[in-house]
């Protein structure tokens, strides 16, 4: 079988590194506009899609949570997992179009938001067979312990698309960004060199000034509801060490920029922390705050971190300072402008299968 090629339009996209508001977000040469095939081995794949060394190994699933999992006791219900499409069936065509994430334990919200963007991309691509694969080992333990539910890990997902004959393989990851898992991914896939003929890599959500402009939008429709000058509506993402975390703030200067005065962006683990936003808001006028997650998923740390009652908890943190306080507990997935972000990133990558350009 012919030697894993790797698609070099896809894979300029994994050493960018994000820059502000210009033309594109990374600082990475374009790639060529004609997506030639290129042989690699797999030790070459490695090495063009390794992490920069000043990256440190943060963790970058920012969408996706980072949950600790340490046990199986759980004092609260999480939904039906039988409900859930692990999407692990054999019985694939030579087409798979996988879809990467790092998971969540969180039943429905899985089901909404990961599961809702896998059928996106099933009702779209007739000609690819979906499947799934998590990058969180230690979720996929604890769902099959729980609920004796097994979700392939990335892996496993590549080896039951070897051992189902698959020529041509697409990976959509449903990262926010291009950071340290994507590469990972990426480096996994690299190990197969010798077992598909073709592969080619969908972008992260947050990849293109154009991506940041529509998941604004998407994310302003989804809560003008609340915008009456007197609620900030605040987002929550996960952050990182590494530079990839301006995301946030280029999202928030974005917002800024367009007039949503009343949208606030900070992260858990990173800046702008949640002291940052609540200055933000204290510097306003606002009686109300809404609190959402700026992640893929609404798992451990949308339901703890923001939602929970411990009072480093951002609800919590707004309360203390006198604000009447509501959570949004929904995942990006759920959105269906998001879904559709997701569908023309995995076009764009069969595409360069194909030699075609999707206007």
């Amino acid at each position: 079988m012919k030697k894993l090629t790797v698609l070099m339009m896809s894979l300029t996209m994994i050493s960018m590194i994000l820059t502000g508001c210009g033309t594109n977000t990374e600082s990475a040469p374009e790639s060529s506009a004609e997506p030639a095939v290129q042989e690699t081995s797999a030790e070459e794949t490695i090495a063009e899609t390794s992490a920069p060394e000043e990256e440190t190994k943060a963790e970058e699933t920012t969408i996706e949570e980072t949950t600790a999992e340490e046990g199986d006791e759980e004092n609260y219900n999480t939904g039906d997992a039988s409900l859930d499409k692990v999407r692990n069936e054999d019985g694939i065509g030579e087409n798979e179009l996988l879809v990467v994430s790092f998971g969540t334990s969180f039943n429905d919200s899985r089901r909404l938001t990961i599961g809702a963007i896998e059928g996106a991309l099933d009702d779209a691509f007739p000609d690819y067979d979906v499947r799934r694969g998590f990058t969180a080992n230690i979720i996929i333990d604890h769902v099959q312990r729980r609920d004796g539910i097994l979700i392939d890990d990335v892996d496993t997902a590549l080896k039951r698309a070897v051992d189902n004959g698959v020529k041509n393989l697409v990976i959509q990851p449903t990262h926010l960004m291009n950071g340290l898992e994507y590469n990972d991914v990426v480096a996994e896939v690299a190990q197969y060199a010798d077992a598909f003929e073709q592969v080619a890599f969908g972008e992260p959500l947050l990849t293109s000034d154009e991506d940041f402009k529509r998941v604004e939008e998407a994310i302003v429709d989804w809560t003008s509801e609340y915008d009456d000058g007197e609620t900030a509506i605040c987002f929550m993402g996960h952050g990182t060490e590494a530079d990839s975390n301006q995301i946030y703030q280029k999202m928030q200067d974005l917002l800024t920029a367009d007039g949503y005065e009343n949208y606030f962006v900070g992260t858990v683990e990173a800046e702008p922390s949640v002291d940052d936003v609540l200055s933000a808001v204290q510097s306003g006028n606002y009686k109300r705050v809404i609190l959402e997650p700026l992640m893929v998923v609404a798992g451990d740390h949308a339901n703890n971190d923001m939602a929970g009652d411990e009072e480093d908890s951002w609800k919590s943190v707004f309360e203390s300072a006198g604000y009447e306080v509501e959570c949004l507990l929904r995942g990006l997935g759920e959105n269906e402008a998001i879904q559709q972000i997701y569908t023309e990133h995995a076009q764009k990558a069969i595409d360069s299968l194909t030699g075609e350009v999707t206007e």
